[in-house]
């Protein structure tokens, strides 16, 4: 399983820059396309070896953090190649992409505005075009739902024409053969469990419910787990199902013992929850913990009985949110998957929760429970996501190797508010769920800042751009080890700090927007900032970072965000080395090392900032100086970089529109309340009391007198009180 999942990953990667032509976008998409089709064929030999390898890749791919489900030339190739063979597999498929496609019925007025909609209904398109029509591998019934909900889109404004006539075309083609396929799969019994086994797990978990209360050290409960372990309820091929049926038993036993209590309103008002009894489900958490700590278990076998027993619950629960709707109860799930951390947290020889499979279950468990697949179990998520059993070993593992885990989890939080942030459509549950989300960044900021600084670009992707306190929240974090110089010190040297000069941690999955989405623009932005050719480039850059227009109303603006962000710290990190090197070739000739503001002029990067910020829109400007902005963080050779480039542009401009809009940019992010990044404040500082960009004489700053307090007011703040008034300080270089 575990050579599968690596199998899986490669699958969907880019190919080496090595193997192909920088020059030829072409070349890229032809080795990238005969890069999956070879790791699909590999996969598929593995999954014919293992069952469970099998059952695991439509896993893989719906809860993947960066919704390769929607890609339709990878989920082709996965099922044209036969990994997704397993009916079950393709059935999650199918129901992950009309799920999507359905939009998400919590977003008010703005239902099914989602880009990820438009993505999922052209890929459920593709699919059934060349799925079940060019190409025919696919029955209709492997994507009924899909072809359901395509129907159902048809109608809506966004849905481009002809969409309505492939479902016509595709269910009249595929009439027959789904007819065919659904009397092959009854006969084979492949979607039933075998005749007497939920008969057979019933009665061995009423007799474990029995034995488990007896003494501690009791020889019966021994005597019952190896009898249970040596029963074929427990082999590879029936573990999945042995679990499933517990969970449905534990839950059914919860659901159905649930009682009104006599006095329905607390003190407050609110209603009072109803009794339900967790005998079942606590009956559960304690089998599955003794199974996966037994001695005489193999080690490999440990960790994969407690993965079966989370997809099992997760499965089940999504199941529940799809049948039960707004009357889905979350207690029985919390309370199993709350008791299974905590039966891992404890210290054992064994298996534990530091165990980085048992850390990756959980996580897969909770991505397969994210809000925005269940809404009913958002409360229950979060604290589960922040609890004390979970999230410090996620965090403490000294290779970082449950980080990644946690930011898929941080992103699957952000991207569910966002469409209510974005909107300011803040009801009390919305509102409570984001209070939570933002304590839950705040323990991050206090305890793991270093989190925060190695994943910040992928969290304010997802954070809109109204929500300025969070976002200030993420970029204000630094190393622990690091102590911040006094960014109100008159005559700051930020040139002399020794942390200037190097560069952050910046994760592989800071540039996915241009790494996997646009292989082809990042190899011509590549080739722009090496050679400057060609010279057409930065007009075809301001027009790829457009959305398209069913895309850009989903979405409620123009322009694709994070591949601005993608975009600009490429630019960013890239003339940083740039600086790097000649800075070394200077001091290797004897010479005097240049400052990065003397390095701006005439470079590359430099020249696709002047354009971008001269040629866009007041909205594309936004989002550019935005992107900008968020590396305005810690001490750092990229923080000094932007900030330099930030006041170039605003001194070198020939626009006073360009100059307002950075002076908003900055000026926003510090009205709010603490914390501020410590670039941020330095920026601004340097912008008002450096005589050279004669901020206090344009006139935006004098446009009205809320405007002229308001910047007096923001002055007094960041300037050292004994520095004199702000009319003052234009004589003061920092």
């Amino acid at each position: 399983v575990a050579v599968a999942q690596k199998v899986f990953q490669r699958a969907y990667e880019p190919p080496p820059a090595s193997s192909v032509s920088a020059g030829s976008p072409a070349a890229s998409l032809t080795a990238r396309r005969l890069r999956r089709t070879a790791h699909a064929a590999a996969l598929a030999a593995l999954c014919q070896r293992s069952r469970a390898a099998a059952r695991q890749v439509a896993g893989w791919l719906v809860y993947a953090e960066d919704d390769r489900a929607l890609d339709a030339a990878f989920c082709e190739s996965l099922v044209r190649a036969g990994c997704l063979a397993d009916p079950e597999a393709m059935r999650e498929l199918d129901a992950h992409l009309a799920s999507v496609i359905a939009g998400n019925p919590n977003d008010g007025n703005e239902s099914g505005t989602n880009v990820r909609v438009s993505k999922a209904a052209a890929c459920g398109a593709y699919l059934a075009q060349h799925c079940l029509l060019v190409d025919p591998c696919l029955s209709v019934g492997d994507l009924e739902a899909t072809l359901d909900a395509l129907a159902a889109y048809a109608s809506a404004a966004a849905a481009p024409p002809g969409v309505a006539a492939l479902v016509d075309r595709a269910r009249a083609r595929g009439g027959s053969e789904k007819a065919q396929a659904q009397t092959e799969r009854k006969g084979s019994g492949t979607d039933k469990d075998p005749a007497g086994m939920r008969e057979q797990v019933a009665k061995h978990f009423d007799e474990w419910a029995r034995v488990s209360e007896l003494p501690s050290g009791d020889g019966a409960v021994e005597t019952f787990l190896a009898s249970l372990a040596k029963s074929n309820l427990t082999r590879e091929e029936n573990r999945e199902r042995f679990a499933r049926i517990l969970v449905e038993l534990a839950v059914t036993h919860c659901l159905g013992s649930e009682t009104p209590k006599a006095d329905t309103k607390s003190v407050s008002g609110v209603s009072e929850p109803t009794r339900l009894s967790f005998v079942a489900v606590d009956a559960f958490v304690r089998l599955i913990a003794s199974l996966c700590r037994r001695a005489e278990e193999p080690a490999e076998k440990r960790p994969a009985l407690l993965a079966a027993a989370l997809v099992a619950a997760a499965r089940t629960a999504t199941r529940d949110v799809d049948e039960r709707g707004a009357a889905f109860n979350p207690r029985p799930y919390h309370r199993l998957v709350l008791g299974l951390m905590v039966e891992m947290h404890a210290p054992d020889t064994a298996l534990d929760a530091s165990h980085p499979q048992v850390l990756a279950s959980f996580a897969g468990a909770l991505l397969a429970l994210q809000p925005s697949r269940a809404p009913g179990f958002a409360y229950a998520w979060l604290e589960l996501v922040s609890h004390r059993c979970f999230l410090p070993r996620l965090l403490a593992d000294r290779e970082r190797a449950g980080w990644p885990l946690l930011r898929r989890l941080l992103v699957a939080a952000l991207a569910f508010l966002e469409p209510f942030l974005r909107a300011s459509a803040l009801t009390e549950t919305v509102r409570l769920l984001y209070r939570g989300t933002l304590r839950l960044l705040l323990v991050l900021l206090h305890d793991f800042p270093e989190f925060l600084c190695d994943h910040h670009l992928d969290l304010c992707d997802v954070i809109p751009p109204n929500c300025v306190q969070m976002r200030n929240l993420v970029l204000s974090a630094f190393p622990r080890a690091m102590r911040l110089p006094d960014p109100f010190t008159p005559n700051l040297k930020v040139d002399l700090l020794p942390e200037i000069s190097q560069s952050p941690r910046v994760t592989c999955g800071a540039e996915d927007a241009l790494l996997v989405r646009f292989p082809s623009l990042r190899l011509e932005l590549d080739q722009f900032l090496e050679t400057r050719q060609p010279s057409s480039f930065p007009d075809q850059l301001r027009r790829a970072l457009l959305l398209p227009p069913a895309a850009a109303a989903a979405a409620g603006a123009r322009y694709d965000a994070p591949l601005v962000n993608a975009v600009v710290l490429r630019c960013g990190a890239r003339g940083v080395a740039a600086n790097a090197r000649k800075n070394a070739d200077g001091k290797a000739s004897g010479g005097n090392k240049a400052s990065v503001a003397s390095r701006l002029a005439h470079t590359a990067p430099m020249e696709v900032f002047q354009r971008l910020a001269s040629d866009l829109d007041a909205e594309g400007r936004f989002f550019f100086l935005n992107a900008v902005a968020n590396q305005l963080r810690f001490p750092n050779a990229h923080t000094h970089y932007f900030s330099c480039a930030l006041l170039y542009l605003f001194s070198e401009s020939n626009s006073e529109a360009v100059r307002e809009q950075i002076t908003r940019v900055l000026l926003e992010r510090l009205i709010v309340n603490r914390p501020h990044p410590w670039g941020l404040l330095v920026t601004f500082i340097e912008l008002i009391k450096n005589p050279r960009y004669n901020f206090w004489g344009h006139g935006f700053t004098r446009c009205a007198p809320d405007i002229e307090r308001l910047f007096e007011s923001v002055a007094r703040s960041c300037i050292a009180p004994n520095a004199g008034k702000p009319e003052d300080e234009q004589g003061v270089a920092a």
